[in-house]
C-alpha cells in the first residue's frame, strides 16, 4: 500500500481557476514565519563540506593510483559530483547569494569548472521547467527527446522515442547511466547558441574541466583503467542525478495546451514530495520537498521542512491534492506512468504483427 498523504482533490484538479490570491495568502504566511530569510551559516558549512569532499576524493584518487580500488573512488566522486550539482542548483535559485552576479559566478565555477555542466544552458532549461512544470509543450523536461511522457506523445513518436517507448519503463534506470555524458554534451552544444550569455567564459570553464579531468585520469592511471574509471564515475553520476530528480514530477499529471491552473495549483498538482529523514534531505539535497521548492524557489533548503507543514495544511484547507510518498513508491509511480505512456506504441506494434500473420 503506497505511503502517501493526499487531501481531497477538487472535481477538476487541472482546470484553470481564478484563484491567484490563494498563493498570495500562502506567501504572506510563509514570509511571516521567517522562512524566506537567508541562511549564510548553513550554506557556508554546506559548501565547505562539499568542497572538502571534492578535494578529498581527488586526493584519494592520486593516493590509490594504479589499482582497481580506484573504481571505489570513482563511485565516491560520482556522489560528490551530484552534491556539487545540488549546490549549483541552490545557487541558481539565489538561495545562497542575494545578488545575481555572485550567483552566476559561483554557479559557473561549480557547474562548468567543477563538474563539467553548462551552467547557462542548464539555468535556462530549469527556469522554463519551473514556470510550467509537466506541461507537454512548455516544460523541456517532458519533451519527447528520448522517452515519451504521455500517450499523446507516444502516438506521435518517431525515431528513437518510438523505438524505446514500448519498453521505456524497463530502460529508464539503465538510460540514466548516460545522463552524465548527456549533461556534458548539452553544455557544449549550447555554446553554439549566440543567445547564451558569457559564451566565452562558459566555454573556457567547461573545456578547462574536460582538459584537467582527462589529463588527471590518463596521467595517474594506465589507459584501460582510466577508461574504466571514467565509465564508472560518469555512469554512476548520471544514475545519482536521475534518482534525485525522477521522484519530483515523473508520474504526476501532465498539462497540455491552455490547461494552465493558477500558480499555486500548477506547482502543487504536478509535484510530489518524498518522505524521509535527515539522510534523505542530504542525499536529495532538499528536493524531496519538491512542492515547497516549486512554490518558493529561493527559499533556503533548511527551511523547506518547516514550510511543508504550512503548505500541506493550507492545501488541505483549500481541498488541493498534496502528494507525499516514500522514495520507493515515487519510483514505482514514475515507472508505472512511463509504462502506461508507452502503451500506444506497444499496441501499434502488436497490431502490425497481427496484420502480417
Amino acid at each position: 500500500m503506497p505511503v502517501q498523504t493526499s487531501v481531497r482533490p477538487p472535481p477538476s484538479p487541472l482546470a484553470s481557476q481564478k484563484s491567484g490570491s490563494d498563493f498570495a495568502k500562502l506567501s504572506k504566511e510563509i514570509t511571516a514565519a521567517g522562512l524566506m530569510g537567508r541562511r549564510p551559516g548553513y550554506y557556508t558549512a554546506r559548501i565547505a563540506a562539499v568542497t572538502a569532499l571534492y578535494a578529498g576524493g581527488w586526493i584519494a584518487f592520486v593516493l590509490v593510483g594504479d589499482s582497481w580500488w580506484t573504481l571505489a573512488v570513482a563511485g565516491f566522486l560520482a556522489v560528490v559530483f551530484g552534491q556539487v550539482a545540488l549546490v549549483t542548483h541552490d545557487t541558481a535559485h539565489r538561495q545562497v547569494f542575494r545578488l545575481r552576479k555572485a550567483s552566476e559566478r559561483s554557479g559557473r565555477l561549480a557547474g562548468n569548472l567543477g563538474i563539467g555542466m553548462g551552467y547557462g544552458w542548464w539555468q535556462d532549461k530549469h527556469t522554463r521547467h519551473h514556470a510550467n512544470p509537466n506541461h507537454a509543450e512548455l516544460d523541456p523536461d517532458v519533451l519527447p527527446d528520448v522517452l515519451v511522457w504521455s500517450q499523446d506523445q507516444a502516438r506521435a513518436a518517431k525515431g528513437l522515442p518510438r523505438l524505446l517507448g514500448r519498453s521505456q519503463a524497463f530502460l529508464f534506470f539503465p538510460l540514466l547511466t548516460l545522463e552524465g555524458f548527456n549533461l556534458h554534451v548539452a553544455g557544449v552544444r549550447a555554446l553554439a547558441n549566440r543567445t547564451l550569455k558569457n559564451r566565452t567564459l562558459e566555454g573556457t570553464l567547461l573545456f578547462g574541466h574536460f582538459a584537467v579531468y582527462l589529463t588527471a585520469l590518463f596521467l595517474v592511471l594506465p589507459p584501460g583503467m582510466a577508461i574504466a574509471f571514467l565509465a564508472v564515475h560518469q555512469c554512476l553520476f548520471g544514475v545519482y542525478l536521475g534518482s534525485i530528480f525522477a521522484p519530483n514530477h515523473k508520474g504526476m499529471p501532465i498539462l497540455t495546451g491552455d490547461d494552465r491552473p493558477d500558480f499555486l495549483r500548477r506547482q502543487v498538482l504536478t509535484s510530489r514530495n518524498v518522505r524521509g529523514g535527515w539522510f534523505t534531505d542530504i542525499m536529495l539535497g532538499g528536493l524531496n520537498y519538491q512542492i515547497e521548492h516549486h512554490l518558493f524557489p529561493s527559499m533556503p533548503t533548511p527551511h523547506l521542512r518547516r514550510a511543508q507543514i504550512i503548505v500541506r495544511d493550507y492545501c488541505r484547507d483549500l481541498g488541493i491534492s498534496y502528494l507525499e510518498t516514500s522514495l520507493i513508491t515515487s519510483y514505482r509511480q514514475a515507472l508505472t506512468s512511463l509504462h502506461q505512456a508507452g502503451a500506444p506504441i506497444r499496441e501499434a506494434r502488436a497490431a502490425a504483427a497481427l496484420s502480417k500473420a
